[in-house]
């Protein structure tokens, strides 16, 4: 199930795509998201929820992922942030220049965090390591991608973030202060770029 923010919009966005989707011979998750075990929460629930980005992002990590049912592609990350910025529930997500996923977030409007238990660490390693470029994701970890509110997350997931993105912006050497970061990180120049992502809904099971 999902939660919303903003509901009436996202009836109304959700209607939109599962009509595309009708159209187009494709299968809208959306539809089957309470046989797939999700449950809706009320914007109450999810400030209640506790959610902790330090664990879920830097110690669990996530999977980062744009696309379409036809084309996608997906890649782990472990920094990144949540929190409100213009009076908005957000998330950034930083991602270097030459993964792959890159190309599809600068692409798309929407993009997804998903977080797993445990059991799908390994599924989260590959990720990290080889690119969608060379080879098959979905083939070589068994991950199941669903479509969502215009994105792509996985069936295996336990909390999807739907994000809209509202801002990307690339980093350079000359804006940061603490001059250890570049040399310790970017030895190749290969500044991230930062993509704030608006939070549209999150669906937990």
């Amino acid at each position: 199930m999902v939660i919303n923010p903003l509901e009436n919009w996202e009836n109304l966005r959700y209607n939109i795509y599962e009509n595309y989707y009708r159209k187009a011979g494709m299968n809208m998750a959306n539809a089957n998201m309470e046989a797939l075990g999700f449950k809706k929460l009320t914007t109450e629930e999810i400030e209640a929820a506790g959610f902790n980005p330090f664990k879920m992002i830097g110690k669990d990590w996530m999977l980062v992922t744009a696309g379409d049912e036809s084309s996608w592609n997906t890649m782990t990350a472990s920094w990144g942030f949540m929190g409100i910025i213009w009076g908005k529930p957000a998330v950034m997500a930083v991602i270097r220049p030459q993964r792959y996923t890159k190309e599809f977030i600068d692409n798309s409007d929407y993009f997804t965090l998903s977080f797993f238990d445990e059991d799908m660490r390994s599924a989260l390693l590959y990720c990290g390591k080889y690119s969608g470029r060379d080879v098959d994701k979905e083939k070589e970890t068994g991950l199941k991608p669903i479509c969502i509110d215009g994105s792509v997350s996985f069936e295996q997931a336990k909390t999807v973030v739907v994000c809209k993105k509202a801002y990307a912006q690339d980093m350079s050497e000359d804006c940061f202060a603490d001059k250890g970061a570049v040399s310790a990180w970017y030895p190749d120049n290969d500044y991230h770029t930062s993509y704030i992502g608006e939070i549209v809904s999150v669906y937990v099971k």
